[in-house]
């Protein structure tokens, strides 16, 4: 079985990407770097192998390109008519000419510049002369620029085409167009061709798979044809033409019986008789079309006439078995594409008259001699007229017998089913084929274990009731005491239990106190900015006054207070206690500079070996080594980091040293 598949073909460049392509790659894997001092030899190769290396991937790329365009000699009538139809054979094959002569002629300009760089006498002859042949060669594809431009709208045409295998089972639909095609070719495969209420809605050859007999077929919807002579028809037409002509195949020549496609029968029974000689050695099947509309009962005699003689031509290609007439029986058809009247019969009918001349002709020919001689089927012929009965041993009828009875004795789930109110009402029990030591034990509840011990133990047979119980109780309790105030009613109360509720309370609010003062510290406690104390009731009096209450003794909170109410910035700053000590000093003058002050001098860091209280180390040289330890365990976590997971915010170097500096030898550059 061949298969063309046009969408391999590679993507032809326009002549300047062509040009850049090659040239690029010629600067990437060629070397660059040459000096003056270098032996002539030596230059005379460097220039010489970039003019081979440059004319030897235009005669790669070219090739490659020839090579993948198929050639309408060597391919089916099928596709060579239909690629002439579409682009023009003669263009086609210019242009492929073209691209053939371009690399004849940079195989020659590379051939002659190798040969005059080989007897090049200095650096700059041979470069000249490397610039020339590079430059050529250039001007040769830029030459051939157009062609290149049309061999690649031919190869992005040629991957939208359907594939269509000439040699297998195809079925092909024809007719005027508007008649009802696409229709059928959607309601009896998967292809899903657009259907509208024009002419010509379908302008290209689509195809579809449907089976019978698990048999594959291909079905093939084509563009409708006009009745006119074959130089007046278009491409469209030359489609369905080109179809008709070279496949062999079951064609459904559709018949629009009720005229709404525009065309009468008249005129399509015309079209038939035109396009006869194309059914010629093909099952033909005439289908008439839309009967919903117009019944074939109905139709006017002169109609009708034209159909019978349609279907007398239809009826020739009817080869029986062996080559004897078959009958006509199924070369006039009737169907309905919208109301699916008929659909699969057609589709059946076409199927098996394909298949019955696929067989035919398999039948005539030569190999079957050779198959036939293969194979031999053995039919057994009577010897006598004795009647001989089968031999059945007798155990095998006891058994059997046996078997029966058990089958007949044995009652399924279904049965008991039946007997016990049917689905819905009867629940199977899953028990009933336990191995048990007592029967009796196969009905009972299987205990729930949790933690080692069985949950039944644990529960009270009388739990619910008693639950109920308890509820009723708290019920009544809560009516008699009206409602959940926690407060106590102090009108019931004796003097004694008021006094004692009054002690109660006031050691209460003493105890939250007490807490409320270890809870919060100085440090702690929030200061209301003055601005917020308008009405000056957070004074120093009033904390004095409620510290007193409290037992405390307020002076150094008072005294605290006011220290900070004075500005730091407004305080005058004391005289130096270094200053007062030598009244006697020498005055130094310091225009530029101001005194600075010893009583304000930094104050002492701590060492980072000091333990303070709470850390919890030993001693300090037991904190120097957690520290330590510490650091160097951060230092593997911070490279580890830097690694760029899908959180990491570190871009890291994107230009490796080795690639981006210096002259790169061959094979690194696949990075770039």
């Amino acid at each position: 079985m061949v298969q063309y598949n046009f969408k391999k073909i590679t993507v032809v460049p326009t002549a300047k990407d062509f040009v850049d392509i090659i040239l690029s790659r010629t600067q990437r894997q060629t070397p660059t770097v040459v000096h003056k001092g270098y032996a002539i030899t030596r230059l005379r190769q460097f220039y010489m192998r970039k003019v081979k290396f440059t004319q030897q991937n235009f005669h790669d790329k070219l090739s490659t390109i020839i090579d993948d365009f198929p050639r309408l000699d060597d391919i089916h009538p099928f596709y060579g008519d239909l690629l002439n139809v579409l682009y023009d054979k003669d263009h086609y094959k210019l242009a492929l000419g073209q691209i053939n002569t371009a690399r004849n002629l940079i195989a020659k300009v590379g051939k002659d510049y190798i040969r005059l760089i080989k007897y090049g006498d200095s650096l700059y002859r041979c470069k000249t002369l490397k610039v020339a042949a590079l430059g050529r060669m250039c001007t040769i594809m830029k030459r051939i620029g157009p062609s290149l431009a049309y061999l690649e709208q031919v190869r992005q045409h040629m991957a939208r085409l359907p594939s269509i295998d000439p040699n297998t089972r195809t079925i092909l639909i024809c007719g005027y167009p508007n008649v009802g095609k696409s229709s059928f070719i959607n309601n009896i495969t998967r292809a899903d061709v657009d259907v509208q209420p024009y002419a010509f809605t379908t302008k290209s050859l689509f195809v579809g798979h449907t089976d019978y007999k698990y048999l594959r077929y291909q079905v093939i919807d084509t563009p409708g044809i006009l009745d006119h002579p074959l130089e007046d028809r278009n491409t469209i037409e030359m489609l369905s033409i080109t179809a008709l002509a070279h496949l062999k195949a079951a064609v459904l020549f559709f018949l629009d019986v009720s005229g709404s496609c525009g065309y009468t029968i008249a005129q399509q029974a015309a079209l038939f008789h035109s396009i006869k000689p194309l059914f010629a050695n093909k099952p033909l099947i005439v289908v008439c079309n839309k009967i919903d509309l117009q019944p074939l009962e109905g139709l006017p005699e002169d109609d009708a006439n034209l159909i019978a003689e349609m279907k007398a031509e239809a009826a020739k290609t009817m080869v029986g078995q062996y080559g004897k007439p078959g009958e006509d029986d199924g070369v006039l058809l009737s169907m309905s594409a919208l109301k699916e009247e008929g659909v699969n019969a057609v589709k059946n009918v076409a199927c098996e008259r394909l298949l019955e001349q696929r067989v035919e002709i398999k039948m005539k020919s030569k190999k079957i001699n050779d198959c036939l001689n293969r194979i031999h089927v053995a039919m057994p012929k009577a010897r006598d007229g004795k009647e001989r009965l089968p031999c059945i041993p007798q155990a095998v009828l006891v058994a059997k017998a046996q078997a029966a009875a058990a089958k007949e004795s044995r009652k399924l789930e279904k049965d008991l089913e039946d007997e016990n109110g049917g689905a819905g009402v009867y629940s199977a029990s899953l028990k009933k084929r336990y191995l048990l030591a007592d029967e009796s034990w196969k009905e009972d509840v299987i205990p729930e274990i949790l933690d080692g011990h069985n949950v039944a133990d644990f529960i009270d047979s009388d739990i619910m009731q008693r639950l109920e119980e308890l509820e009723r109780e708290e019920g009544l309790r809560m009516a008699a005491d009206g409602d959940d105030d926690d407060e106590m009613d102090e009108a019931s109360l004796t003097p004694e239990e008021k006094e004692a509720l009054a002690a109660i309370r006031k050691k209460k609010r003493m105890l939250v106190e007490e807490h409320r003062i270890k809870k919060s510290t100085a440090d702690s406690r929030p200061l209301v900015p003055r601005k917020f104390d308008k009405d000056r009731q957070f004074t120093t009096n009033r904390m004095g006054r409620h510290l007193s209450n409290l037992g405390l003794d307020p002076s150094a909170a008072i005294e605290r207070a006011r220290t900070r109410s004075v500005s730091r910035r407004g305080r005058k700053r004391e005289r130096s206690s270094a200053v007062e000590e030598n009244p006697d000093a020498m005055d130094i003058d310091q225009p530029n500079k101001k005194p600075r002050m010893l009583s304000r001098s930094r104050s002492r860091s701590r060492p980072p070996g000091e333990v303070t209280p709470g850390e919890g180390f030993k001693d300090s040289s037991q904190k120097l080594k957690a520290v330590k330890l510490g650091k160097k365990a951060a230092k593997k976590r911070n490279k580890d980091a830097r690694k760029g997971g899908e959180g990491d915010r570190v871009t890291l170097n994107m230009k490796p040293k080795h690639l981006f500096s210096g002259k790169r030898s061959i094979g690194k550059t696949d990075r770039r």
